[in-house]
């Protein structure tokens, strides 16, 4: 054994020395500055303690890897290359989600911003109208209006949802305002009941982003079928990945034939001679937003477990965010009795620092230190963005709010953490450990 084992560190010497009656010896009392050393298994990582989450890397990456595609999706595609009848996928997959949602009319599309772009073609409002959006968005849910002289509304969302915030919208109506365009945020659906019954009294068309919300559902009624029209997205990060893809949705048949038609050039010949479409058989309106056959097939296959696997995730999710909650400060963003949500891209937390004790920035650097995979991802607010402050973009500029408060509050608030799609008990219950502990300790974070 060298020198360096039997001595240790200077402090550590002096501490044995200390706690070996040194003092005593000395004839000095123990001052109170030179605590006892803590028992390394109640630290918290980031002082130096264990981890609380042990879980292997491979088993961690195993449990969250996002699309998950398997011998279902390799099969699939490998028939449609030996077959050649790529474009009779298409229809087949619209069919299964007609099938699924109950909409009347539906059409598939490259991605959502293919299907909102065709959307806001569909609606056919004069320039200059106006809509109401969520400043909280996609930037294509505002951007595309520019290409039909609309102008977009900002609307603020709520901090106890994350969601549209109708009487924010209701105090930003005026005479020009034509539609209302709310999006239900990482899955969990706006008050689309509410909604429609403000739409009804100020005579609005309903357009719904239902591009985070596959399976989602409100009194019974699938997301994406409360709008008068809707639209999904199936790019790879969302609950029903095609690597790229969307599908527009639509209760009237003009709005289908319309949107068909701007994104098909083929579409017009195949309505009735009565409708006002057809005559542009040949030409449609100009676009090509046709869905890729390959995504199509891909796009059945998950279609086929994507209930399933919504399940699963919404039980880890209780079974984890059930203990989170019950800590001062923690919460997560209401959902009424009547929806059941989907979860997109991760599990949304908040954080209410005056009552944890501690920033969010602190609880963010001790869960890692814990190993837990935790994140915050500030989603950009559409108004503060260059373009908008631009009049040469827009047929009339947007008003740019003075703030957005519940955009602020989820911004600063929130944080979070992965979804597990298999069984994952164990590590959900070292997730949970790791947070008590931090609350067992938020003196130190403090």
């Amino acid at each position: 054994m060298d020198k360096k084992e039997t001595e240790g560190t200077p402090t550590e010497s002096r501490r044995n020395f200390l706690q070996a009656g040194g003092m005593a010896l000395l004839g000095l009392a123990m001052p109170e500055s030179l605590p006892a050393k803590p028992r390394s298994a109640e630290s918290l990582a980031v002082s130096g303690g264990p981890k609380a989450v042990t879980v292997a890397k491979d088993r961690f990456q195993a449990l969250t890897v996002w699309p998950r595609y398997g011998q279902p999706e390799k099969d699939a595609l490998h028939r449609l290359i030996d077959n050649d009848k790529f474009y009779e996928e298409l229809p087949l997959f619209e069919k299964e989600w007609q099938a699924y949602t109950g909409i009347p009319y539906l059409r598939a599309h490259i991605n959502g911003s293919s299907a909102i772009t065709s959307m806001f073609f569909a609606i056919d409002l004069e320039p200059g109208s106006e809509i109401l959006v969520p400043s909280y968005d996609f930037p294509t849910d505002c951007l595309a209006m520019r290409f039909f002289s609309y102008v977009p509304i900002f609307v603020d969302i709520r901090p106890d949802t994350g969601t549209f915030d109708l009487e924010d919208a209701r105090r930003k109506f005026t005479s020009r305002t034509r539609a209302v365009f709310p999006m239900h945020s990482w899955g969990l659906p706006c008050e689309m009941d509410h909604i429609r019954d403000f739409a009804k009294e100020k005579d609005l068309i309903v357009l719904e982003d239902a591009a985070h919300a596959h399976g989602a559902s409100m009194q019974g009624k699938k997301m994406g079928t409360w709008g008068d029209l809707a639209i999904f997205s199936f790019q790879a990060s969302k609950c029903l990945p095609t690597v790229e893809g969307g599908m527009g949705m639509y209760h009237e048949r003009l709005h289908y034939e319309r949107a068909t038609a701007f994104g098909e050039y083929i579409a017009p010949e195949t309505f009735p001679e009565s409708s006002p479409v057809h005559r542009y058989k040949g030409t449609g309106f100009g676009q090509k937003y046709r869905m890729h056959p390959f995504a199509a097939a891909v796009g059945r296959m998950q279609l086929k477990t994507l209930d399933a696997t919504s399940a699963l995730v919404e039980k880890n999710v209780r079974r984890l965010n059930d203990q989170l909650i019950q800590l001062a400060g923690l919460s997560e963003p209401r959902k009424r009795s009547d929806v059941v949500r989907a979860y997109y891209h991760a599990n949304m937390l908040l954080l209410d620092s005056a009552k944890a004790g501690f920033s969010r920035d602190a609880l963010v650097k001790a869960l890692k230190a814990e190993g837990v995979s935790v994140s915050v991802w500030v989603y950009p607010e559409q108004h503060k963005l260059t373009i908008y402050h631009e009049a040469k973009w827009w047929h009339h500029p947007p008003v740019i709010p003075d703030s957005m408060p519940g955009n602020d509050f989820i911004n600063n608030q929130h944080f979070f953490l992965p979804i597990f799609y298999g069984e994952a008990d164990d590590l959900i219950d070292q997730y949970a450990k790791a947070f008590q502990k931090i609350w067992a300790h938020k003196s130190d974070l403090a």
